[in-house]
C-alpha cells in the first residue's frame, strides 16, 4: 500500500452535515473512508470512458409469457457469448422473471449488449451496473 496523504478541504457547513448524515446512515466509520470510495467511483467511471476492461451486471425483469421474448433475449446473449461469464434466471412469480447476466469485456461493447437486452420489447425494467477489474485502483 502506498503512503497515506492528509489534505484539508473547505466545504459549506450544510453540505458537510448532509454528507455526514449520509455516510453515517450507510455505515462508514469516518469521512476518509467515504471520500476514498467517492474518488475510486469516479476513477472507475473514467476507466469505462477509456474503453478499459470492465465487469458488468445486466439485470432484466420481464414477463416470460410474452411471445418470443425469451427467445429474443437468448439470441442476443448467444451473439455475445464471449462476453458472458454467467447468467441466472429467477422466477419472481408465476409470470415475471429476473435475469441477471454477468459480463466481462470492453465497456463500450458491454453497454451495447446491455442496451440491446434492455430495449427488447417486453422487458419491463433493465439496468446495467459496471465496475472495473480493479487493477489500477488502490
Amino acid at each position: 500500500m502506498s503512503e497515506l496523504v492528509r489534505f484539508g478541504i473547505s466545504i459549506d457547513h450544510d453540505l458537510i452535515k448532509k454528507f455526514d448524515d449520509l455516510i453515517n446512515k450507510i455505515g462508514y466509520k469516518n469521512r476518509s473512508e467515504a471520500i476514498r470510495d467517492l474518488i475510486r467511483e469516479r476513477l472507475v467511471e473514467e476507466e469505462w470512458k477509456k474503453g478499459e476492461e470492465t465487469i458488468g451486471i445486466i439485470s432484466l425483469v420481464y414477463n416470460h409469457e410474452i411471445r418470443e421474448l425469451t427467445d429474443k433475449l437468448t439470441n442476443i446473449q448467444h451473439k455475445y457469448y464471449n462476453l458472458i461469464i454467467s447468467s441466472t434466471h429467477i422466477h419472481l412469480d408465476e409470470h415475471n422473471c429476473l435475469e441477471v447476466i454477468v459480463v466481462r469485456g470492453k465497456s463500450d461493447l458491454i453497454k451495447k449488449v446491455a442496451e440491446q437486452l434492455i430495449s427488447t420489447k417486453g422487458v419491463k425494467h433493465g439496468k446495467l451496473s459496471m465496475t472495473t477489474t480493479g487493477k489500477e485502483i488502490k
